[in-house]
């Protein structure tokens, strides 16, 4: 049987609506995986169930994190934050770390992770970091084409998947990881410095990234084998 992956859903306020990405769910398909949207709202009872069901979890882009997840002030740069995907990615993220099941992120996933896991961000690069090498984070479409590259680092997940130590990634955020958490390594570093991949050492698949796999799985051979990674670990969970 195909592992089943829990994707958390995205939200537009406007039409009141969750929604998802294709390339979220078709990437896992590609991977031989079943992507399912888990629920936004759902009390700990409601998860669980859900969770139980679930051989991984897929944390997708979206809203920034809320700043008070990590003690700050919001700053009138952040974006715009959701509480109920807040809410819904800590308890799903628990549930993973309690029973050690695989976990993907991407974008504000790994964002959202490392804050989970006690680490800080950036509200917003351009007034926030200051590089004096210039690096496009924040890409105009089409968003299938790379924008910058990244170093990775050797002895890291990442670098065993890929075997490549340099790699041209879409870009698309104004948030990043600051403070890394102490439970999380890097894997992967930009050229201004940022970390744009990190995973979890003492569990069995916690890895995130900045970049945007779900955007060019289809002409990209790195992004189809980070998927292929991830569900193959959900297989063996």
């Amino acid at each position: 049987m195909k592992p089943v992956i829990g994707v958390i859903p995205l939200f537009d306020e406007t039409k009141d609506s969750i929604w998802m990405l294709p390339g979220y769910m078709d990437g896992i398909r590609l991977a031989g995986g079943l992507p399912v949207i888990l629920p936004l709202k759902a009390d700990m009872e409601d998860i669980a169930q859900v969770c139980g069901i679930c051989d991984g979890f897929l944390f997708t882009g979206g809203h920034d994190v809320d700043p008070a997840m990590y003690g700050a002030e919001r700053s009138d740069k952040c974006g715009t934050s959701n509480h109920d995907r807040d809410t819904l990615e800590k308890k799903v993220f628990d549930y993973a770390l309690r029973t050690d099941l695989p976990v993907l992120g991407i974008c504000r996933g790994i964002q959202l992770i490392n804050v989970l896991c006690g680490g800080t961000l950036y509200q917003d690069l351009p007034t926030e970091y200051n590089s004096t090498v210039k690096v496009e984070h924040h890409m105009k479409p089409p968003y299938d084409v790379p924008c910058h590259k990244v170093t990775i680092l050797e002895d890291t997940p990442l670098f065993m998947e890929l075997n490549i130590l340099t790699l041209s990634v879409n870009s698309y955020h104004h948030q990043a990881v600051k403070d890394l958490a102490p439970s999380l390594l890097p894997m992967a570093v930009s050229e201004d410095g940022l970390i744009e991949a990190l995973y979890m050492p003492d569990k069995k698949f916690i890895q995130a990234v900045q970049w945007h796999p779900e955007f060019n799985f289809h002409r990209d051979e790195s992004s189809r084998r980070l998927f292929k990674s991830f569900v193959n670990s959900c297989q063996t969970s």
